[in-house]
Parts: structure tokens; C-alpha cells; sequence
């Protein structure tokens, strides 16, 4: 590598700086004229690798130095990073001594306007030396061939989003056994029960089919965008990330620079959009460089960057074979999975296997999980990691052993899936899941019940073939540790203080939490958020698990609070506290009106000078064990012009167990979301490359996503199976609407034109051909 240049001034740091009154828009927060600068704000743009496999022989920055406003370029060798040879992403942000896919960071700009970072960038000279480059997940599994990495270090594997969605460990579920493989085979896992072979001949109809499935972005509004700034005389680091882990983000930056955590801030802000993707990824590189530079950096992804640089959800192959006796008992399941997990470890392959045995009961199973590297984008979490590929298949293929059973869709369902008491896959007992409550509801439903009357196209799509399909999915859940404080404020309203990240109205359900325990308004319940300096703890925001363990702990915080304040107002009141009851703003005794203290006044005796009581601050936490289930059954309406293969979806019904809707406005919106990010699966996403690895859908004039007059009407319906554990019977909501969707349309489309599409997305031109 050649020189690097820093020419950030250092004159200002321990300096005082007037301060002046302002909004930040970056951080959406009010600040000074001092909060973001030792020498001003400066703007990141990253030099990304245009090679999708190459040695780095030289880097020459002298050009980019010189470009006016430029301050500084940095490279693996410069950034400060305390392992820039790491296999973690995260730990070395930026390529070392070799490039592993079109669109890798290589070096980093820091200039004072974006115009000069951009014009930096361009003028950074790269010497690369190219080499094979690896694109097929299953013919890289082949031992002898070209390995995504030359510079090859162990690599170990877990769910991207660092275990934040799914609690399953894959040694729970899955043995290891000695194949002969490449080393480009990252992970791999046999999961299996029963005797495979003996099911085979118990089975009388067997279906064998592969399906596949494209690699997808999360396809968030607002892409990556951090702000780091460091603290006056080497103090502490401000990270500023649109993150769904503010702890995670912590523990990275800290690990990468090799300091302690204290010395890490990350503050809470809005995030536009995350599902998965957000669990942490460019803040460790726009921290160092900060931490290096000593200047406030801010690094905002454009979209083409996000596009080439992100997290993507990974492509999948599921050759999946299925066995039945004639009276449709399922008898034999076996499939080999492979998931392309790009150019680092993690796609999390163990779970998609986890995932295909958790809707049916079969005596007999057994799946081969591959996880494989590539010269493609390194994958992340995306709603329901690994579940809608897995749904896509096993949903597909049993569509089609139901027509070669002649058997009702629902009738098979009912009759093979899985109740409370049933062994689950991982050697344990299904709790009380609700997969034949959704399919009763399904059959209460005229788009299911009248689908033989549907068959006629409405008059604008004339000639169009009409299908319904079918499909049922689920996600096993997630826990982790959490904590909240409930505060009663001078005003006598309630903030209740919590570490999660506010993501589609989580906010307002934890206000909803504390305000029934409390039994006040929920205008009088604020849910506010800290630093990580201050904050309780919390995990990642997502999973399906923020309502689930963080609100078990706001209720208990809520509880705690309660707790406290009919102490005080018993003291007042004259009266036992198991007489008082909490009523809008003022403590009342029961059976004796007039009777009352205002929360008000509580808490100004609580909060003053020479005050008798002490503050009314209720703490809560929750650490669940075990998760609750939750299961969807969707129905979907479609029409498939015979001529062009073109799909529309006229209409779409969705029953899913959410145990008890706290805000059930919010869940049919995050049902309804999560439909429509399912069609973008099924029928419009996915990444596309040329042979040399090149991304072909990098701006999204070429990734395809649904449109809003592409969206049908779609109706949710809830089922409420309380849950045991989650605060007043709730389970998770945001992960299983996206998972039945493509096997559901995929379904449908079979039922319109006979065509059995199974590669996701189901673009014109495939289900042209399958027609054909």
C-alpha cells in the first residue's frame, strides 16, 4: 500500500467553542455550535471495489489528497482498526489486501463538502490483479474449485443480526459430519429423526422437486446512515446509528478499535426502515474513522451503494422430496438446503432446516443444510430470516402432493399439522401454537369458501386466468434479557424509559402496557429513550421479540411504579393501599367518593426540597426462557394473463395468531406490510449478476419493487391464543406476514394456468416458460 494522508487539524482539540442554539437534522436533535465538531463535520464517501474477486496490489491516494475539501483517505492499513485481517465484517469494514465482491469498500474519504468526498473517492487510483470469481453456490461446494478467498481464516457462522431474531442454537437441533467439501462451505448441518429410509417405503405418493429462491434487500426508505464524533482530549465516542441495536452497536465499534465500551456512546434516533438489515454494519467504519480523524464524520449510504454494499437476505436452493400414505398422513420428508451466504459467514442455514420441519408432523425426516460463500454481498437478516424460503418450498411442494392426493389443501393441513404437545424438532414440546385456528378462519372465509365462483376475471383483465392458492407459515420466536424504568414526572404523567429503538409502533405499545397496569390514560404515558450510557438494557430491536420480552418488562416496571405510588397516596389518604386504585391522574380509595390525591401531588412530594418520599421510579426486567410460537394461514387471489405471463394479485386474506393484539391498528398494519413485502418475493425482487459478478440491479429503476396499485386489498385477520408468557397473552407480530406469502401466490398461480413456478420471483418470463 502507498501513503496515506491526513490533513484533519488537530488545533482545536481541548479548546472551548461558543455555543449557539440549533437543530441538528443528521441527529434530529437540538444542539450546540461545539456538539459536532473539533474543526467541523466532515462528509464520508467510500471507494467501492469494481472486481468481484481481486488482489489488491496498490492503492495511491496522492491524487484524492489534493482535491480541495478533502481531508483525509484512509485504507485496511491506515483506518486504525485493531484487526483489519478479521473474517467479522464489522471488525474489518474495509478490504484487506484482497477484494471478495463487486461493491467492497476498499478505502474511505473524508472531505468537507459530499461534492468534495465524491470527487475524492473518484480520484483514488486502485491497483487490483484479478482472480476467479465464484457465483454458484452449488458448484462452489465441489472440492478442487476456485475458493471465494485466497486469504482464508477459520470463519464460524450464526443468524445475521447477531442472534437478535430466532432463539434456536444449531446445536440444539443439528449434527456435523465429515463430507468432503470445499472450503467455501461456511457451515453445514444434518438435521434429521426417525428412519428416512422406512418412511420411503411406508410412502405411497412421493414429490421430488427443487426450488430456489433470489437474493432480496430489505429495501428500508432511509439507507445507512451513521454520525460518529469524537470526544474532546481523546474522551468518549458519540455514535449516532440508524441501527436496530444500540448495545450491539456499542460492543462493535468497541471491539473494532479496541477500547473499553464505556468509552462508546451510541445515542437513540429515528430510524427509517431497517427489517433486519440495521443490526449493525458500516458504524464500526464510520466510528474509526472519526476516532482516527478526530473530526465528526458522517457516512450516508446512496441507495446504488446500499444496493452493492448492504446485507442483503441470502439465495437459496431447497431440493425437497415429501412422502405420503394415500389417506394423506405425511410419512417422509428429506431435502438438501443450500444457502448462499456471500462473501462472509452467517446466513444462518441451520434455521431454514429448523424452520421445514415446524409446520407438519412427520415421523420420518431428514436435511442437509450447506451454507456457501460466494463473491457476492455478505448476507443479513430480512423479516423472518431463512422462513420464507423455507415456506416457499415446503408450502409449494405440498400444494402439489395435496393434486397428486386429490385432497383439500386445508383438509391436508389439519390433518398433518402441528398442535400443542407434538415432539418439535429439536427434541422438545410444542406449546399451544395456533396453526388450525388460522385455517378454521380460513375456512370461514368466502375467498377461500367461494373460490369456485372466483374463477371469472373481472372485465379489465378479460381472458386472464383466475387461481386461489394456499399456504401456512410461521416463526419460532425470540427472547433476550430487558429491562425498563417507569418515572413518575412533576406533571403526574409517566415516562417510561426503555433501550429498544422505536420500529412501527413499538413505542406506543409499550405506552399502552404501562398505562393499563398504571390505569391511566395513555396520553398521560410517554415511551422515551436513552444513550447507552444511561439506558436499561435491551437486545436488538426485531425478531418478533420487542413486545415479548421488552414489554414483559415494562409491565413489570409498570407494576413497580404502581406499587410505589399507592404507598405514598395510602400514607396521604389515611388508607390501605389494597383499597386504593389508580384512576386517570389521582389516587382514589374505593367505596369512598371525594376521597383522592392527585398523581400530581404525589410526585411533587416525591420531588422537592426536604420532600418526606422517595421518588416514584419503577424498575422492571424479564428474562423469558422460552418462546411463543406464531403461525399464519394465507389465502391469495390471482390472475395470470396466458399471453404474457403476467401476475396480478386481486385480492388477499390473512389469518395470523398474534396472541393478544395490544394496538390491534398497528398489528393489521404490520400484517399488511408484511404481505406486501412478500409479494415483492414472490413476484417482482431479486438481485441479478453476469457472469463476473458484476450487480446488474444496483439502482432501482432495475430492482424491481411492488408499486402501491400493485398491492391488493388485503385483509387481516387476527387470532388471539393468548400467550403464557408475553404481557397480557401477546406474542410477536412482525415476522410471520411476510413468511406464506410467495407459496401462497406461487399456489395460486398453479391453480390459474396449471404452471408450477419454482423459483422465486415469478417473473413473466418464467412462468411464460413453465406454461410453454
Amino acid at each position: 500500500m502507498t501513503q496515506t494522508v491526513d490533513t484533519t487539524s488537530h488545533s482545536t482539540v481541548g479548546q472551548s467553542t461558543r455555543r449557539q442554539d440549533g437543530f441538528d437534522k443528521v441527529t434530529g436533535r437540538t444542539r450546540y455550535a461545539g456538539d459536532l465538531s473539533i474543526g467541523g463535520l466532515l462528509h464520508a464517501r467510500l471507494v467501492l471495489s469494481p472486481y468481484a474477486h481481486a488482489r489488491i496490489a496498490a492503492i495511491d491516494i496522492s491524487a484524492a489528497t489534493q482535491v480541495p475539501g478533502v481531508k483525509a483517505v484512509y485504507t485496511s492499513e491506515t483506518l486504525g482498526v485493531a484487526d483489519p485481517a478479521s473474517n467479522a465484517r464489522t471488525h474489518a469494514p474495509l478490504a484487506y489486501k484482497e477484494v471478495l465482491w463487486a461493491g467492497q469498500p476498499v478505502a474511505i474519504v473524508l472531505a468537507e463538502s459530499e461534492a468534495a468526498a465524491e470527487d475524492g473517492a473518484g480520484a483514488v487510483d486502485v491497483e487490483y490483479e484479478e482472480l476467479p470469481v465464484v457465483m454458484d453456490p452449488v458448484a462452489a461446494m465441489q472440492p478442487g474449485g476456485p475458493l471465494a478467498r485466497t486469504l482464508v481464516k477459520e470463519t464460524s457462522s450464526e443468524i445475521a443480526g447477531g442472534g437478535a431474531h430466532a432463539a434456536v442454537s444449531e446445536s440444539d437441533v443439528a449434527e456435523v459430519e465429515q463430507e468432503q467439501l470445499s472450503e467455501n462451505v461456511s457451515d453445514k448441518a444434518h438435521i434429521h429423526g426417525g428412519d428416512i429410509e422406512a418412511g420411503w417405503r411406508e410412502a405411497e405418493v412421493v414429490i421430488e422437486r427443487t426450488y430456489t429462491t433470489s437474493i432480496v434487500h430489505q429495501s428500508y426508505i432511509e439507507p445507512h446512515t451513521i454520525t460518529a464524533q469524537p470526544g474532546a482530549g481523546g474522551q468518549q465516542l458519540t455514535v449516532w446509528a440508524s441501527s436496530q441495536g444500540m448495545m450491539g452497536v456499542r460492543s462493535s465499534v468497541a471491539e473494532t478499535l479496541d477500547i473499553a465500551e464505556r468509552q462508546v456512546r451510541v445515542e437513540s434516533v429515528p430510524i427509517g426502515g431497517a427489517f433486519g438489515g440495521k443490526f449493525g454494519l458500516l458504524e464500526p467504519l464510520a466510528a474509526a474513522a472519526a476516532y482516527r480523524s478526530r473530526r465528526a464524520v458522517r457516512l450516508a449510504l446512496t441507495r446504488t451503494d446500499d444496493l452493492l454494499a448492504g446485507n442483503p437476505a441470502p439465495q437459496s436452493s431447497f431440493t425437497l422430496k415429501l412422502g405420503a400414505k394415500c389417506d394423506g398422513t405425511l410419512v417422509a420428508m428429506q431435502s438438501k438446503i443450500v444457502f448462499d451466504t456471500g462473501a462472509y459467514a452467517g446466513a444462518g442455514v441451520f434455521l431454514a432446516g429448523l424452520i421445514l420441519g415446524s409446520t407438519y408432523r412427520c415421523p420420518n425426516y431428514d436435511f442437509r443444510c450447506y451454507e456457501v460463500m460466494t463473491n457476492k454481498a455478505g448476507v443479513g437478516a430480512y423479516r423472518a430470516p431463512c422462513a420464507p424460503q423455507a415456506t416457499f418450498a415446503l408450502e409449494s411442494a405440498v400444494d402439489e402432493l395435496c393434486q397428486k392426493l386429490a385432497m383439500d389443501p386445508v383438509a391436508f393441513r389439519l390433518k398433518n399439522g402441528l398442535k400443542e404437545g407434538d415432539s418439535t424438532i429439536d427434541h422438545r414440546k410444542w406449546p399451544r401454537i395456533a396453526i388450525m385456528e388460522c385455517l378454521e378462519e380460513v375456512q370461514k372465509h368466502p375467498l377461500w369458501t367461494d373460490r369456485a365462483a372466483q374463477k371469472t376475471a373481472p372485465e379489465e383483465l378479460k381472458g386472464w386466468k383466475i387461481g386461489v392458492g394456499l399456504s401456512v407459515g410461521g416463526w419460532p420466536g425470540g427472547t433476550e434479557p430487558a429491562a425498563a424504568a417507569c418515572r413518575l414526572e412533576k406533571d403526574g404523567s409517566i415516562s417510561v424509559v426503555v433501550g429498544t429503538v422505536d420500529l412501527t409502533g413499538s413505542d406506543t405499545s409499550m405506552s399502552l402496557i404501562a398505562a393499563q397496569v398504571l390505569g391511566m390514560p395513555v396520553d398521560a404515558v410517554q415511551t422515551a429513550h436513552d444513550n447507552t450510557d444511561t439506558m436499561p438494557y435491551s437486545g436488538g430491536t426485531g425478531g418478533s421479540k420487542t413486545t415479548y420480552a421488552m414489554g414483559a418488562a415494562v409491565l413489570a416496571a409498570a407494576q413497580d411504579a404502581r406499587s410505589q405510588i399507592l404507598a405514598i397516596a395510602a400514607e396521604m389518604l389515611e388508607a390501605s393501599p389494597n383499597d386504593l386504585d389508580i384512576e386517570r391522574d389521582k389516587v382514589v380509595v374505593r367505596g369512598a367518593p371525594g376521597k383522592d390525591v392527585t398523581l400530581k401531588k404525589i410526585a411533587e412530594a416525591s420531588m422537592r426540597f426536604a420532600g418526606k418520599y422517595a421518588p416514584i421510579y419503577g424498575r422492571g426486567r424479564s428474562a423469558l426462557s422460552t418462546t411463543s410460537p406464531m403461525y399464519a394461514a394465507h389465502v391469495a387471489r390471482v390472475a395470470v394473463d396466458p399471453e404474457t405471463g403476467e401476475v396480478r394479485v386481486l385480492d388477499y386474506l390473512a389469518t395470523q395468531d398474534v396472541g393478544f393484539a395490544i394496538n390491534p391498528a398497528e398489528v393489521e398494519g404490520q400484517i399488511i406490510g408484511g404481505v406486501t413485502q412478500g409479494l415483492g418475493w414472490a413476484l417482482y425482487e431479486g438481485y441479478a449478476y453476469d457472469e463476473n459478478g458484476q450487480l446488474l440491479t444496483s439502482t432501482l429503476m432495475d430492482y424491481a419493487l411492488p408499486h402501491s396499485p400493485e398491492v391488493p386489498n388485503i385483509t387481516p385477520v387476527l387470532v388471539e391464543i393468548p400467550s403464557p408468557l408475553g404481557p397480557f397473552g401477546a406474542k410477536g407480530v412482525g415476522e410471520p406476514p411476510v413468511v406464506p406469502v410467495g407459496a401462497a401466490i406461487a399456489n395460486a398461480v398453479f391453480d390459474a394456468v396449471g404452471a408450477r413456478v419454482a423459483e422465486l420471483p415469478i417473473t413473466p418470463e418464467r412462468l411464460f416458460k413453465a406454461m410453454h
